[in-house]
């Protein structure tokens, strides 16, 4: 199966030559790049989030193989849905799914329905692709996406998802966008007090922070999950790469989406 896309021309360019131009202007090619584990990136438009998602690809190696993890927007499949086969096309071309890692991770928890319809129309995913691309041409990908679940179903999760790994080298990028649609100071504030759990690596106090205090990041449960992946492989680093709201773009601050780029390492 060919899972075309589904917000090229809106999200980011939809011509070649014209998205590998605005990536070029996104990200910088002369970085130092290390070998993360993990890596938290946002999934809005290029022009408001696109600086930080870059600014984290730039920086990063990118193994044989990718998990992507993001959450579902638009209601559509199971709770937890795992394409399984087929391939993802961009502007840029096709990416594999890496089957034979798909079904590993499915086959280690029944909390990980292999579906094809969550991910359709689902953007968080798809906007990790051409960044993913600018940088490398071989590899593959597990793309996985979320709603909203409880704090044991990401600590089973996270054990399917290094079941499946095993001990192959694979970069887990989770997808998520910080708090929505408040004021520029406000949403600072609210989002200092995620990324302080995601820097201290400790993804429990994320998901009850991010719950207690209202924070409304959409990828809380991905970045849950990529965090108890690596702080179960003991990863010992972190770091905030980049951070803006979309009111440094749009200059409307009364209303604005955070955003974060992060790696661990």
């Amino acid at each position: 199966m060919n899972r075309p896309p589904a917000v090229a021309g809106r999200f980011y360019p939809a011509g070649k030559t014209a998205l590998q131009s605005d990536l070029r202007a996104r990200t910088d090619s002369d970085a130092e790049k290390i070998p993360a584990f993990g890596i938290i990136v946002p999934h809005a438009g290029y022009m408001y989030s696109g600086n930080v998602a870059g600014s984290v690809y730039s920086r990063i190696e990118i193994p044989d193989t990718v998990i992507l993890l993001g959450p579902n927007h638009t209601g559509i499949g199971p709770a937890i849905s795992v394409m399984t086969e087929g391939t993802w096309t961009s502007p840029l071309g096709d990416v594999e799914i890496d089957s034979e890692l798909a079904d590993s991770i499915c086959s280690a928890s029944p909390l990980l329905q292999a579906n094809d319809s969550s991910h359709q129309q689902e953007h968080s995913l798809e906007t990790q692709l051409p960044f993913l691309q600018y940088f490398s041409s071989s590899f593959r990908i597990v793309p996985i996406c979320f709603m909203r679940t409880s704090w044991q179903d990401c600590l089973q999760v996270a054990d399917a998802i290094l079941t499946g790994m095993g001990e192959r080298k694979v970069l887990i990028v989770a997808s998520s966008d910080m708090t929505h649609y408040e004021s520029h100071e406000r949403a600072k504030a609210k989002d200092r007090m995620a990324i302080e759990k995601i820097l201290a690596l400790d993804p429990e106090a994320l998901f009850q922070t991010v719950s207690r205090e209202k924070i409304s990041m959409c990828g809380v449960v991905p970045a849950s999950i990529m965090l108890l992946c690596a702080k179960k492989r003991g990863i010992r680093f972190s770091k905030l790469i980049r951070y803006q709201t979309s009111g440094e773009v749009s200059h409307d601050w009364k209303q604005v989406v955070g955003y974060a780029g992060m790696m661990v390492y």
